[in-house]
């Protein structure tokens, strides 16, 4: 079997996750399609912080069920920010140029600035670490902790080995020089305070 579903998560015998986000971004865009006149509705248009609401709290958890155990390549990154670059775009309405009086899309730097709260990428990563926090609290142990820390003995393969979610959390803990990770640490970045 080269892959199943388990717990509405797409697990595959390579360990890919790039069935899983491509089935996401689909429950995303089924999602989005679902409340399509509240996003592009112009009564709304004054409105935006219902909009926002809409996406960050019906099409946003159906894209990130998961997210926590992810390991993500910049390929599946771009998608991810595309496809919330789309919804915003949807959201936030084209802007009329006042050079040219014409109608245009916005720009990525211009939604930045508009939608304010971070940004699909971030989301993934602050609830990545939260995750590996409250892993690193179970104990040596329960199984996940066991499964976080250990390596499997296995023959490896040819090739430039893929980064695994571990060295993906060395490597963002590497970027980040705060020194000692205790409860408060992990509580901050949990809850949004802390800057990837």
């Amino acid at each position: 079997m080269e892959e199943f579903k388990y717990l509405e998560t797409t697990l595959t015998n390579q360990n890919s996750i790039q069935e899983e986000i491509k089935g996401r971004l689909k429950s995303g865009n089924a999602y989005c399609h679902s409340v399509q006149n509240i996003l592009s509705s112009s009564l709304l248009s004054r409105h935006l912080k219902i909009k926002i609401l809409v996406y960050r709290a019906i099409i946003l958890p159906v894209i990130l069920y998961g997210c926590e155990t992810w390991s993500l390549t910049l390929r599946e990154e771009r998608r991810l920010r595309v496809f919330e670059n789309r919804v915003l775009r949807r959201i936030f309405e084209p802007k009329r140029d006042e050079v040219r009086w014409e109608w245009r899309k916005l720009h990525n730097e211009e939604l930045n600035d508009l939608y304010s709260l971070p940004v699909i990428v971030w989301v993934i990563k602050s609830r990545r670490m939260r995750w590996a926090g409250h892993v690193a609290r179970m104990g040596e142990g329960r199984g996940v902790y066991r499964i976080l820390v250990g390596k499997p003995e296995r023959k490896k393969p040819y090739g430039r080995p893929t980064r695994k979610w571990g060295g993906k959390l060395r490597w963002i803990f590497g970027k980040w020089d705060v020194g000692v990770w205790t409860g408060s640490s992990w509580l901050r970045i949990g809850t949004g305070g802390g800057h990837l």
